[in-house]
């Protein structure tokens, strides 16, 4: 613990201040406001697990990163009126820029360069779901089929029965028999 209270730093002889590099001029400080303009920094957690493409490095979900945060421009700037956002973070090993944007439409997240996103058992659980509600949707479809299938036959049936009986009700009257009520 004494050591994070040292008053006196250690500075090697062969230490020369001109070589740090500095901002020096305002025009430099100027340059890198120019660069980062538009951009607001955010502590973040990254929302979903992911691997550089470069290093292979995982970085998974709940990971804290200083990023940089933007609005995005042009035809994909916005969903029913909200805006979407831009998120810059480096790999945690190779510095890497990694991209991802927000996804409103899906209430989820979209990666965009840099990195590739793992695979996640929630994402496909859905898709299972809707493949499941949409197989069940042809199914009644072809229930629904199978019904008026089904009841034209009955119909089909009770007409014949019907000519049936109509028949032998003629052959009575032609006999001179009674027809029956």
């Amino acid at each position: 613990m004494g050591e994070r209270k040292v008053l006196n730093k250690y500075i090697p002889s062969d230490f020369d201040p001109t070589l740090v590099p500095k901002l020096s001029s305002t025009k430099e400080y100027k340059a890198t406001q120019r660069k980062n303009e538009g951009k607001v920094q955010v502590r973040m957690m990254i929302p979903f697990s992911m691997q550089c493409e470069s290093c292979g490095t995982f970085m998974y979900r709940g990971k804290k990163f200083n990023s940089l945060k933007e609005d995005v421009k042009g035809a994909k700037a916005k969903y029913l009126n909200i805006q979407r956002f831009r998120f810059y973070i480096k790999c945690v090993v190779c510095s890497r820029g990694i991209t991802f944007l927000t996804d409103p439409e899906n209430g989820d997240y979209e990666m965009e360069k840099g990195a590739k996103r793992n695979y996640e058992v929630w994402h496909d659980r859905k898709a299972h779901e809707e493949a499941e509600d949409e197989s069940a949707a042809n199914k009644d479809a072809i229930g629904q089929l199978e019904e008026r299938v089904e009841a034209s036959r009955k119909e089909q049936r009770e007409q014949d029965e019907l000519e049936e009986i109509m028949g032998l009700n003629a052959s009575h009257a032609r006999m001179g028999g009674d027809a029956p009520d």
